[in-house]
């Protein structure tokens, strides 16, 4: 983690935006800009055609793919680079983020609203599930940059309010607030607390991790089909499991 280098990438990006006459004028999305620059200053390693796809980084050795979300639409991509080539996918996380709405019309501005929610790696699980067959293949490895940012939706929702089913307009990077990284497959079993005890079940580890049941079943869900965790019997109706390593 460079912190900043993050600063110098959010301060280029932030300044070609002010060039072409304001904030969400680039043609793609403000972390996803932030973050090639981040991971790759040079800009000729950006945007590269090469196995029928365009790279977002390829340095000549390596591929770095910067996902917003959307997992699904990565596993092409992965399939023609990981024969090949040593990628890097990078999934940026709201750490501690502010909600601003905009209304379409006015182009008004609400105040900033924390959200309550306070982002960390077990966010991106459920994007993980969807290239889960791709987890243990050694030339994949993940970075999770944790990022507090504003984040700007517009008022077109359809509910009384306008606010659910609202499209989200942009997100604002403000500082870089830490980097998870896995470089190889064994990395995943450090999103296992070290409180649990030798034989856990996926309540107990919800409630060690601090996260929502489903996300936690959703996690020891992968660590189990990468072999890192593993069913010893039951305890109730629940299953246990232990770490493998």
């Amino acid at each position: 983690m460079d912190k900043e280098a993050f600063e110098r990438a959010k301060l280029k990006v932030l300044l070609k935006q002010h060039e072409q006459h304001g904030f969400g004028t680039l043609q793609e999305k403000t972390v996803h800009a932030v973050m090639k620059l981040y991971y790759e200053p040079n800009i000729d390693y950006h945007e590269v055609p090469i196995e029928g796809f365009i790279a977002d980084i390829y340095t000549g050795s390596r591929i770095i793919e910067i996902q917003n979300g959307n997992f699904n639409r990565l596993r092409d991509k992965l399939a023609a680079f990981l024969p090949h080539y040593p990628v890097t996918v990078v999934l940026p996380i709201p750490h501690y983020k502010w909600l601003i709405w905009m209304d379409e019309e006015s182009g008004e501005l609400s105040k900033k609203h924390k959200s309550p929610v306070t982002g960390s790696v077990y966010s991106a699980f459920p994007e993980l599930y969807k290239i889960k067959n791709f987890l243990t293949h050694p030339n994949l490895s993940f970075a999770f940059p944790l990022i507090d940012m504003d984040e700007y939706r517009l008022l077109n929702g359809w509910s009384k309010d306008k606010k659910r089913g609202s499209n989200r307009y942009d997100r604002m990077p403000l500082a870089l607030y830490d980097e998870i990284r896995f470089d190889r497959p064994e990395d995943f079993v450090q999103v296992i607390p070290y409180e649990l005890e030798e034989e856990f079940t996926v309540k107990e580890f919800a409630q060690a991790a601090k996260i929502h049941r489903d996300l936690a079943q959703v996690t020891v869900h992968i660590l189990h089909s990468m072999k890192l965790v593993g069913r010893t019997g039951k305890r109730g109706r629940e299953y246990l499991y232990e770490v493998m390593l």
